[in-house]
């Protein structure tokens, strides 16, 4: 439930929104316990479910060193350091919280705990007539300027994100608007807030807090807030944010009254994902998060490491020395000092290059055995979004159909098995294991059974043979041509490329096997050039990629479906989560697309590539190869003239691999139940907002991040799309426009009940139907990798919790700027043989 994510990118748990918004789904970027759930014990299922512990070399601080410069790889520099703004994003929440007051935070298992470093106590001390929490602040706390944090404080933020002053540009008021008032205690010290109804999740308020110089006025709110902080109270202080590299340092507070941070500095650096094993190899990064391909390096500078090689006897096993024989080198040394001078001095420079290019290998093998790889599962879920709205999919029929087809235990496993992980699908929306309100409310829907999905399909109507025209008719009025293909040329041009492939499905052999591909090399040359994209993926229609006159070329099979949304309405998201589509896209586990895999024709992106393989029903660029059947698809099923064709929407950088490679699975147990698919590939920057949001996709595949107030961090994801005055929907984030009123209303019961264990249940409740109703389907949690220097501890992969920044800092006695055997060998110890055998 990923910002891009995902959503703290769509609230996701380790996206600046996590606990502000959920509008990011984590391309991020892009999820959930109840109310007041501190100190509370998960039920049955929530023990039952697998759990992936914290992988953060949990260390006493006694044996941290004090002092030392952390380094900490960001996606991007903050666009804003006000985590309420729309467009507030993972850095925003990272810089948060180091700096700034959470009254309250997620534990191991997602439960939200008191922070005695902020709050002595907090309760609800009445009901009647109205709800009413008392906080009682740490005698202590203050912010950088001195003063005491207390009530002015939290009047000023209720007022800014009540949405009651409009000149407050905020993202959401979620709980905020149903404070009446904020009012001074007995003290100085304590906080009484009234509530108008009965608010369950009053602990996710107030977190990050803000100092009354930030909320106090719209400017300082909507401006001011965007680039500098006037006071923080935290354990480290916000010294710089460089305009140019984007570089945020975060300095130890000396007013700080908690335990002293062990660490003097943390760089927040801005490095894109793709650019992350460069700079780990070149020793510019101590702490990220990091994608497969970079973890199997690391893991194989390890397993070097362990057997004794260094970085230049690695180069020659595995490297790029690894191809030189003796009789090759003996050649090359002939031929650079032969008589020949104009070859020899070619083969110099040949050989001084990959002495290079073997020293670079070297230094960045012998760089890399200096990290370790932390994993852990991530508190987000990747799911299956179907959109109702209209099309096919908007039969409840189709939805459930189209689940039951799916083998989500497949597809975790695809995922997570290699990486060591528990690998099983998540049974909850809502929740995630762990969490007290989890709950496996899956059989509301069912589980993989392909004869159950063509059941359904065919009491939807939908039939083997259903797609073919009744003999002496046409396709369509003349009129429908046009208005679909836009012109008279058009809609001619159609019709003759109807008539090919009647005249070619009418040959005497009456094949039904795809016209003959051009020659291998001239298919790959035209396909590469249409997609932008050669190494993977032919066959995928790459939306922007199209030249002029250029037109998809569609398989006998399955005639193309009308893009969801064309000459419709367009649709209107949550206005938060429009600009924050690139949140969205989820920070994809990257599958292996090594060089040296795809050359050995293995891995996912190695068989994408092969000119003869393709997904039935695809759309691809005109000159590419005919896609071949998929093995044991059943027949194409259509109805009143028109086949069941689905378009599956998914992001095309490099970051995304993972999720093709999921797509690519589904799309065969779709075709296995007589279900096309229409494979469309988009940039990672437009996903979201032009595709998502928009309403433009029947399939797509994003993440939403966790959240321990389900009641009020759901709601809008799942909330029942109500229609505006000008026709169109108002979705909130519920992207996939399926929802229904009862589901509504058990949100609001129980974000309304104080009642713990009967919120537990109406959530539970609530999961149930948004099963059965087949808009969203949880696949598998995300997989979280990090890198991290080996002598680095407290900090690493840590699932649900949030970051102990005062604790971080490297072990004593080992050095911050260079690791040595010393380090080396305890990484080993704390990984494991496990880690280095994923790199065989």
């Amino acid at each position: 439930m990923s910002q891009i994510g995902a959503p703290h990118g769509g609230t996701c748990p380790k996206s600046p929104r996590s606990r502000t918004l959920r509008t990011v789904a984590t391309l991020t970027s892009a999820v959930l316990a109840v109310t007041a759930l501190a100190g509370c014990s998960a039920d049955d299922d929530a023990d039952a479910a697998p759990v992936a512990v914290q992988d953060n070399a949990p260390t006493p601080r006694d044996l941290v060193a004090d002092g030392g410069t952390l380094r900490w790889a960001v996606d991007a520099a903050p666009t804003t350091l006000n985590a309420f703004q729309a467009d507030a994003d993972a850095t925003t929440s990272r810089i948060a919280g180091a700096v700034l007051p959470a009254l309250y935070t997620l534990d191991q298992r997602g439960r939200p705990q008191r922070n005695p470093d902020y709050l002595e106590s907090a309760q609800v001390v009445e009901t009647e007539p109205k709800q009413v929490v008392l906080y009682k602040l740490n005698q202590q706390a203050v912010w950088s300027d001195g003063r005491e944090i207390g009530a002015p404080d939290f009047v000023a933020q209720w007022r800014a994100l009540s949405g009651r002053d409009t000149a407050y540009w905020t993202a959401r008021n979620s709980g905020y608007e149903r404070i009446e008032k904020i009012e001074r205690g007995k003290n100085d010290l304590e906080v009484r807030v009234t509530f108008s109804k009965p608010y369950a999740d009053w602990q996710s308020l107030f977190t990050p807090l803000y100092p009354k110089q930030v909320m106090g006025s719209p400017d300082s709110f909507n401006d001011g807030a965007r680039t500098t902080l006037k006071a923080t109270a935290g354990p480290f202080l916000l010294k710089s944010v460089d305009a140019k590299s984007g570089d945020v340092t975060l300095i130890r507070n000396p007013r700080w009254w908690g335990q002293a941070a062990k660490l003097d500095t943390v760089v927040l650096k801005p490095v894109p994902r793709a650019d992350r094993a460069d700079a780990l190899a070149a020793g510019t990064l101590d702490l990220a998060e990091i994608d497969r391909s970079t973890a199997e390096r690391i893991s194989l500078a390890l397993k070097d490491a362990r057997a004794g090689r260094n970085g230049a006897q690695a180069a020659l096993a595995h490297g790029p020395g690894s191809s030189i024989t003796p009789s090759k080198a003996l050649k090359s040394w002939a031929l650079a000092h032969g008589s020949d001078e104009e070859k020899a001095e070619e083969v110099r420079a040949a050989r001084k290059k990959n002495q290079e290019a073997i020293a670079r290998y070297a230094s960045a093998q012998d760089t890399l055995a200096t990290y370790v790889v932390r994993k852990s599962l991530e508190p987000a879920y990747t799911q299956l979004s179907l959109n109702g709205e209209s099309g096919p999919l908007s039969d409840e029929r189709v939805r459930r159909a189209v689940a039951r087809a799916i083998d989500r235990q497949e597809l975790a496993e695809s995922v997570l098995k290699p990486l060591g992980l528990p690998a099983k699908p998540p049974g909850s929306h809502l929740a995630l294991a762990g969490q007290a309100a989890y709950k496996d409310s899956s059989d509301a829907l069912g589980g993989q059974d392909t004869q159950e999905a063509r059941a359904l399909l065919a009491d939807a109507g939908w039939v083997p043979g259903g797609a073919e025209q009744p003999a002496g008719t046409k396709a369509g009025s003349e009129a429908e041509k046009k208005k679909e293909e836009g012109t008279e040329k058009d809609a001619s041009e159609k019709k003759e490329a109807e008539k090919a492939e009647k005249k070619e499905a009418e040959k005497p052999a009456k094949s039904t096997a795809t016209p003959a591909a051009p020659a291998p090399a001239d298919a790959k040359k035209k396909s590469d050039e249409a997609s932008g994209d050669a190494p993977s993926d032919e066959g995928l229609y790459i939306v922007g990629d199209d030249k002029p006159g250029d037109r998809r070329a569609v398989p006998a099979q399955a005639a193309p479906a009308a893009a969801p949304g064309a000459g419709t309405r367009v649709l209107t998201p949550a206005p938060a989560a429009a600009l924050q589509g690139a949140a969205l896209q989820a920070r994809a586990e990257a599958l292996d697309t090594r060089p040296e895999a795809l050359e050995a024709g293995t891995g996912s992106a190695a068989q994408a590539a092969k000119p003869d393989r393709g997904a039935a029903g695809a759309y691809a660029p005109r000159g590419t190869a005919a896609p071949a059947a998929v093995p044991g698809a059943q027949q194409a099923l259509g109805k009143d003239g028109k086949a069941l064709s689905l378009r599956f929407v998914l992001p095309s950088g490099p970051g995304s691999e993972s999720l093709r490679t999921v797509g690519d699975r589904i799309v065969r147990m779709l075709d296995a139940v007589g279900i096309r698919t229409e494979v469309t590939k988009v940039p990672d920057e437009s996903f979201f907002k032009d595709h998502i949001a928009s309403g433009d996709y029947d399939l797509a595949l994003y993440s939403w991040p966790a959240s321990a107030f389900p009641a009020t961090d759901a709601r809008p994801i799942f909330a029942k799309p109500e229609p505006a005055s000008d026709g169109s929907l108002m979705v909130e984030q519920n992207y996939s426009r399926v929802g229904t009123d009862r589901i509504d209303q058990l949100f609001d019961q129980a974000a309304g009940t104080l009642d713990e264990e009967e919120a537990l249940e109406l959530v539970r409740q609530a999961d149930a139907r948004i099963w059965a109703a087949a808009g969203s389907i949880p696949l598998y949690q995300r997989p979280q990798l990090v890198a991290a220097r080996a002598d680095l501890v407290n900090a690493g992969a840590w699932g649900f919790a949030a970051p102990r920044y005062q604790d971080i800092g490297f072990e004593k006695d080992a050095s911050p700027k260079k690791a040595d055997k010393k380090a080396d060998k305890k990484a080993d110890e704390r990984t494991g043989e496990k880690t280095g055998e994923k790199a065989d």
